[in-house]
């Protein structure tokens, strides 16, 4: 072969190489890593939300075992257990993480700064220290907040509302977080205008919520607001049936709840913010950053009321309360 010749073929196959790298690149299969705290294994409040991303993701055109492959880590809500997935997690090398709320996405950040962060349904992602604010999260993660403080004071109003003589309402809550705390200073905020003495529960475990219900029923006209947060959810199945079977008017935080026969709730569709964050999950891996992506609220909250639990406990929910309804449980 003529040196010209070969020097024309070497020169061809350098101009293709680059080009053969970027189409393998383009092609890669993307690694989408998952954090939830699952408190009950099997979880529907959880599981909706994972196949809501899926189902939004194979949507944009991300399909799995073609050119994505989703690791999903169940962790309990407890520091140790989380911090272990994480790691794991972290040691396949992901694209992006996704975390569930408050709970996985503090462990998450400490862990790395570089890998980007969506997260599903957190609690106040500035006061946590998740973002800077949120129109400008300005560093690795963004996401969907589950609501702002203020929803915390409807539980209370709701309360009022389906029991008007309400007078001391027990609140259930994490006080080892900061959603928790938040959550428990909003509703204690506007208790005295309108006349309800509040009083925190615990929910290290079932003995702490047992006894603090307790506390609540030694007073008549009680009730019961239950906050959001992965520590509370693991004990859903008990805290229902027993304001249940105390006759004891209960708010909680989201439908899951009213689902497993809790009387009513009020918050934000969680399955909805799932697939929203399918969107920020494809324009992370298609090249935007999280620091470019605002914080999105919900612009929607659902009123979700359990007659057959009303007619069990033997208690009659105010029309008015029916009437405003999005979703009657009969």
């Amino acid at each position: 072969m003529r040196r010209r010749e070969f020097i024309g073929l070497v020169g061809g196959m350098a101009t293709c190489w680059p080009l053969a790298a970027r189409a393998q690149q383009s092609d890669r299969v993307r690694r989408v890593g998952i954090l939830v705290a699952e408190a009950v294994e099997g979880d529907p409040y959880y599981e909706g939300r994972l196949t809501g991303i899926r189902e939004g993701l194979r949507a944009l055109g991300w399909i799995e075992g073609q050119n994505l492959k989703i690791d999903i880590h169940r962790a309990a809500p407890k520091a140790t257990d989380i911090r272990k997935h994480v790691d794991e997690l972290l040691a396949g090398r992901p694209d992006i993480i996704v975390t569930s709320g408050g709970t996985t996405t503090g462990p998450m950040l400490q862990a790395t700064n570089t890998v980007p962060i969506v997260f599903v349904a957190a609690v106040d992602p500035v006061g946590a220290g998740f973002v800077e604010s949120l129109s400008h999260p300005g560093g690795n993660v963004t996401g969907f907040m589950q609501f702002d403080y203020s929803l915390s004071g409807k539980w209370l109003e709701i309360l009022k509302q389906v029991s008007p003589t309400v007078a001391r309402a027990g609140v259930i809550r994490d006080a080892t977080i900061s959603s928790g705390i938040g959550q428990f200073a909003v509703i204690q905020s506007i208790a005295s205008s309108l006349e309800v003495d509040v009083v925190p529960i615990g929910s290290r475990d079932e003995r702490e919520i047992e006894n603090g219900i307790g506390k609540i029923m030694r007073f008549p006209n009680a009730g019961l607001i239950v906050t959001s947060g992965a520590a509370v959810t693991v004990y859903r199945d008990f805290i229902v049936k027993l304001a249940v079977q105390r006759g004891l008017p209960a708010v909680y935080s989201n439908r899951a709840w009213v689902d497993r026969g809790g009387l009513i709730s009020y918050g934000p569709n969680l399955l909805a913010n799932a697939r929203l964050a399918a969107g920020y999950i494809d324009r992370i891996l298609k090249g935007e950053k999280p620091a470019e992506l605002p914080v999105q609220a919900p612009t929607k909250y659902d009123l979700v009321v359990n007659l057959r639990t009303a007619k069990a406990m033997g208690f009659e929910l105010p029309a008015t309360v029916i009437a405003r309804a999005d979703e009657v449980i009969e």
